[in-house]
């Protein structure tokens, strides 16, 4: 998902790249203003990139249906369009699916997370959030918001025409949804985290903070 990043939008393409695992990198552009939209029309000749375009801001949820819908590789992964994350940690998450040994794996900043985590109020709402969505779930996480979520493709393709929330509820809505299917098994790994502040971009706010509550109620 990608929304007003014209800055940082071909970074994180080079860090995916980097990291030598074969992808295919779907990107939607969320009605971006900032030139990010031209950035991306500047790539779309590239093999490994496929490039969607919202016609508005409609927001991270929705731009995550729609590429969870053309999806089309064995495991799937959310990258933000941000520098927050760190691609090379793609091969801790994946490595539990590979094994057979989860079907979905979330990369936790919080507990045991390496590098920069974020203000403290951030921290602590993300907690109590994590806590009241176990409680909803029976799961035991740590960081039910974090960004990199990994699925077996069948199975965020099998919740995603039932997916309703258009901004960062999804995160409770696919968590709820998830587990709410017999078998399948969770896991959690540490990753490196490198937090932004709202001057340097961060989107994610209070109002975003009380639809969560919402949503571990709603689904």
């Amino acid at each position: 998902p990608v929304y007003n990043e014209a800055d940082t939008v071909r970074e994180v393409i080079r860090r995916v790249r980097a990291v030598d695992i074969p992808t295919e990198i779907i990107l939607v552009d969320d009605g971006s203003t900032d030139g990010t939209r031209q950035a991306l029309e500047q790539l779309e000749a590239c093999d490994d990139l496929r490039i969607f375009y919202q016609d508005r801001n409609r927001g991270k949820g929705a731009a995550l249906k729609l590429g969870f819908a053309h999806a089309t590789g064995a495991v799937v992964s959310i990258q933000d369009e941000d520098l927050e994350y760190d691609p090379r940690d793609f091969r801790l998450l994946l490595y539990p699916i590979l094994a057979d040994q989860a079907d979905v794996v979330y990369g936790s900043r919080f507990g045991y997370a390496r590098g920069i985590v974020s203000s403290y109020a951030h921290q602590r709402g993300n907690q109590l959030i994590t806590r009241l969505s176990n409680f909803r779930t029976g799961l035991g996480l740590t960081d039910v918001e974090t960004c990199y979520k990994v699925f077996r493709r069948e199975l965020i393709q099998q919740i995603t025409p039932t997916l309703q929330e258009n901004r960062f509820g999804i995160e409770l809505e696919m968590t709820a949804k998830l587990a709410r299917i017999e078998g399948v098994r969770f896991c959690e790994r540490p990753i490196s985290y490198a937090g932004r502040t709202y001057a340097e971009g961060k989107k994610i706010g209070v109002r975003d903070g009380i639809r969560a509550m919402w949503c571990i109620m709603r689904y």
